[in-house]
């Protein structure tokens, strides 16, 4: 099974072993992908799409390969309907490719149209990979609780009630989760934590989503 990853190296190095151990090319973070780049693929992971949702004009010409694409941030019918591109869109599921989240199973996936789930489900077993399907919408289920935690946590800090540190532990005792808010903001990112709240909020208005001030002005330092 040929296998071509495109995105952040960060991200490929989280694979499952099953997924890891197959004979595959890489494409760097950015590139501009194009027809030929997708010659005698068989899998696509796109580890990059929601920053680059337009590529789903050239994919959903590409039929002879199935395209798992990182798509928290968006849905996929609907960047299908900006394009221009009619559904069923058969050969192409969503997934959640943040840093840690594709080296844990059930992996969460989400599908446009119904027609994608026979063969999805198919490339998935085939790779030894549990899978849950959540709907095609903004945050799926881990990303948007991950983030809210991570939000609400800001806002601690914003008004004095603890340091980050002491956040963190109390979130690890008092929940038994394996790392606090701000160790996953960190291992996340804090530009791709406020990316997904500010798309949460612009697709709900749900005020559990708004972004914290300080959580903004962190996000919006220099990265070095």
């Amino acid at each position: 099974m040929s296998v071509l990853f495109i995105g952040p190296q960060n991200r490929r190095q989280q694979l499952p072993a099953t997924l890891a151990a197959l004979p595959a090319r890489f494409l760097p973070a950015g590139h501009a992908v194009n027809a030929a780049d997708l010659q005698d693929v068989e899998l696509v992971f796109d580890l990059e799409f929601d920053a680059f949702p337009e590529r789903l004009g050239l994919y959903a010409t590409q039929s002879q390969a199935f395209f798992f694409l990182h798509s928290n941030q968006i849905q996929l019918a609907a960047v299908a309907a900006g394009l221009g591109v009619r559904l069923p869109l058969f050969h192409m599921a969503g997934i959640n490719a943040w840093p840690g989240c594709l080296s844990v199973t059930p992996w969460e996936v989400s599908v446009a149209t119904e027609s994608a789930l026979p063969v999805l489900q198919e490339k998935l077993q085939g790779l030894g990979i549990d899978h849950v399907r959540v709907a095609d919408r903004v945050g799926m289920i881990t990303p948007r609780v991950i983030c809210m935690i991570i939000n609400e946590a800001y806002y601690a800090l914003q008004e004095g009630t603890a340091n980050k540190a002491d956040i963190d532990l109390g979130m690890q005792l008092g929940t038994n989760y394996p790392q606090g808010p701000f160790a996953w903001a960190e291992r996340i990112g804090l530009r791709e934590v406020r990316s997904l709240l500010e798309a949460m909020y612009a697709d709900t208005h749900d005020p559990r989503y708004k972004l914290c001030p300080l959580l903004k002005t962190e996000s919006l330092a220099p990265q070095f």
